[in-house]
């Protein structure tokens, strides 16, 4: 079954690299036009809009810092200006400082939950105000095993994250009837860039590798194949959860 996104807009925050770019890249090849968020590396930005553009789809890429509402207020009224409306955000931006819970500072929390988690509400508000009248519109965040599970370093982006993951059910049981499905991915470790900067990361993908069951990491296309699933009227009944993509290592315990 082929699921077809032809004339829908999508948001991906953070899509220039890693997963948000895995992601940007599946909905575009399902039929999506597709704004890419980016904030430092606009030549990463414009090679996933080439990218994007190859599959017969419109990019445009939006330079803006989640965590700022006028960035925000800016960035949705040029979605709108160019598009006219949007269905579908992708919440995948993401910060934070990794360090031990006693080395933190209230900047660094307050800065990781800012863009983490407290970024998702006004994004949410500005959707339903472009979304086409009567929807339908998706919003879907990217969260990780950390707002589970303790990870070395992890204290203050681990939080973040099971603070994003209420979030998602909060607004999932507010906008349900408005036809909005909110719904959040959890990924398992996958090898991206922002992976090296964990001071163990090699322990840590060794550890994954030998406790995963699928017997390999998750790759970024394997969260954007579960985004693109929520993204469809496939998963029409499904609202404020928290899908696991991590080849089953979560379930061992």
């Amino acid at each position: 079954m082929q699921i077809d996104l032809t004339g829908k807009k999508a948001l991906i925050t953070g899509g220039s690299r890693g997963i948000g770019r895995a992601i940007a890249l599946r909905l575009a090849a399902a039929g999506a036009d597709v704004v890419i968020n980016y904030l430092r590396q606009k030549s990463r930005a414009e090679e996933t809009a080439e990218q994007i553009r190859q599959f017969g789809r419109e990019a445009l890429i939006l330079k803006a810092n989640v965590a700022n509402e006028r960035n925000l207020q800016q960035m949705f009224n040029e979605i709108q200006s160019r598009f006219g409306k949007l269905d579908i955000l992708v919440s995948n931006a993401a910060s934070g400082v990794l360090k031990s819970a006693l080395e933190l500072t209230l900047h660094h929390w307050h800065w990781t939950m800012d863009i983490n988690a407290a970024a998702l509400i006004p994004m949410a508000q500005h959707l339903t105000r472009i979304m086409p009248p009567g929807g339908p519109a998706t919003i879907v965040a990217v969260s990780s095993l950390g707002a589970i599970r303790a990870i070395p370093n992890y204290t203050a982006v681990g939080a973040s994250k099971a603070a994003l993951e209420s979030v998602i059910r909060h607004l999932a049981a507010e906008l349900a009837r408005s036809n909005v499905h909110v719904n959040a991915v959890s990924a398992g470790i996958v090898e991206t860039d922002a992976l090296r900067h964990f001071p163990n990361r090699e322990q840590l993908i060794s550890g994954s590798l030998e406790k995963t069951p699928a017997g390999r990491l998750t790759t970024p296309e394997d969260v954007a194949d579960v985004v693109l699933f929520l993204c469809s009227p496939l998963s029409t009944m499904i609202h404020g959860q928290t899908i696991i993509v991590d080849g089953g290592y979560s379930i061992l315990g």
